[in-house]
């Protein structure tokens, strides 16, 4: 039968999340867990989430706006494959930005929790559904009838989110590069699946295993006993996740084969922080954006990537040009779907990632965003090198170099910094006014005069987005 939307890609991959859980006609395995409960994927092949509502949504613009991560798992497991487009609303979206993403994306049905779709946009959708994690069995045979669609918000600090296109095929082409067998792995994050990050985690594990999920508000010590208890292997965050993790004393609750970083510029220190931890795991930060995909991952345990990823490598291409990395990939998002956006892709067919990087001893490095720079009297300060000198202190776990007014150079930088508890093995922290001395000295010594903090303070904590990077005042 044909498919609406499906074409013949001349190989066997599956073109549906479901198909190629089932792939062969085999029996699905694995599992999801959840905060409470756990749901195995063959109870799902015979039972739904959806309340005997799936076929009410074939063919539709879904708009998935649950805020619990398993029932937002579930419905991807079931939506794929079946609704034309599907449009992952991150909890901490806005209110004020919703219209926006209905109308952009073309929303015509809501599947959400209890709280039935938002005041003032119920009438925007033709067909409403109230997802919860408990299934109800009697489901029919699953079946695809479209090449889903999948829609993903970009995470800004300000202003209404882009909306970036892409296909299952896009966002899984990392994985057809470097298959993995059934079972060889739980994963576990600290994302959110419904950003790119927690989603490619999502998927890989959908492939190959099981995959314990986060939920907002949960302690770390909490989430991190979780998945030691279901026996988690390999376990994924951003570097700003990872230092939260360090900072709360249970990082040995784990013993992961896999620790992976992502999301954030992965500093020396806290690759070499997590080494200290999990001296037996594998640890590898990777380079990925909604727009771009998956660019490469690196396991030497050092900062930056080898300058020899440039160029080709099968079906994915990587440049610097004019600073910024940018790529070229089969893994790269189809288009913005916001009219007045600019094009996602250049000419040639590059993204730009807007990541700037400066080539060192045959290695480039990250030092920071575009659009992120400091202006201290006309001279470009990125925050994140300055973030990476003062986080190589053994005393700092994590900083925030960011911009402060001055009547003289119209602005300086100011660094915010959160320390680590003593351990046992240093057991006496010095006083913070020495510390301070220090960390200016240490700023000195590797930084032009101009790039030196003018103040630092010390804080108890910084704050973190939901997508799990640090919130910056100036991004």
């Amino acid at each position: 039968m044909e498919k609406e939307g499906v074409t013949d890609t001349g190989t066997h991959h599956p073109t549906w999340l479901w198909g190629v859980i089932s792939a062969a006609g085999r029996q699905p395995e694995g599992t999801l867990y959840g905060q409470s409960q756990a749901i195995s994927l063959a109870t799902l092949g015979q039972a739904s989430s959806l309340g005997g509502r799936l076929e009410d949504l074939r063919g539709r613009t879904v708009l998935l706006g649950v805020r619990d991560q398993l029932s937002a798992a579930l419905a991807l497991l079931e939506l794929d494959g079946v609704a034309r487009r599907l449009v992952l609303c991150p909890p901490d979206l806005p209110g004020e930005h919703l219209q926006h993403v209905v109308t952009t994306a073309g929303a015509d049905a809501w599947v959400g929790d209890e709280t039935g779709a938002p005041q003032g946009l119920a009438a925007a959708f033709a067909v409403s559904v109230q997802l919860r994690p408990q299934l109800s069995a009697g489901l029919r045979e699953r079946h695809q009838s479209h090449e889903t669609e999948w829609v993903l918000l970009t995470s800004g600090t300000s202003g209404a989110p882009k909306l970036v296109l892409h296909t299952l095929a896009t966002l899984t082409s990392v994985l057809r590069r470097r298959p993995a067998a059934r079972g060889s792995a739980l994963w576990s994050t600290f994302y959110d699946i419904r950003r790119y990050g927690g989603l490619q985690i999502f998927l890989r594990s959908m492939h190959i295993g099981s995959l314990v999920l986060s939920a907002a508000g949960e302690p770390v010590a909490e989430f991190l006993a979780r998945a030691r208890t279901a026996g988690v292997t390999h376990i994924s965050g951003t570097p700003s996740h990872w230092r939260r993790m360090l900072m709360s004393g249970a990082a040995a609750t784990l013993e992961p084969r896999y620790v992976r970083l992502s999301g954030e510029i992965a500093d020396q220190s806290v690759l070499d922080s997590l080494r200290a931890v999990y001296p037996q795991a594998a640890i590898a930060h990777a380079f990925a954006s909604s727009e771009a995909g998956v660019a490469f991952e690196v396991g030497d345990g050092t900062a930056g990537f080898p300058a020899d990823l440039l160029g080709s490598g099968g079906d994915i291409e990587l440049r610097v040009a004019e600073g910024t990395l940018q790529i070229r990939s089969a893994g790269n998002a189809l288009r913005y779907l916001d009219a007045d956006a600019p094009p996602l892709r250049r000419t040639d067919g590059f993204v730009d990632t807007g990541d700037r990087v400066e080539l060192r001893a045959g290695r480039y490095h990250f030092v920071g965003r575009t659009g992120g720079v400091i202006n201290v009297g006309g001279l470009k300060v990125h925050p994140e090198e300055i973030e990476a000198v003062i986080n190589s202190h053994p005393w700092v776990r994590m900083s925030l170099a960011r911009s402060r007014p001055n009547p003289i150079t119209g602005a300086v930088v100011a660094a915010d910094v959160v320390l680590a508890e003593p351990s046992g093995e240093r057991p006496e922290r010095p006083p913070p006014e020495m510390l301070k001395r220090e960390l200016l000295d240490t700023c000195k010594r590797a930084l032009p005069a101009h790039k030196v903090p003018a103040i630092i303070r010390i804080v108890p904590a910084l704050q973190m987005s939901e997508s799990g990077k640090l919130v910056r005042p100036n991004a």
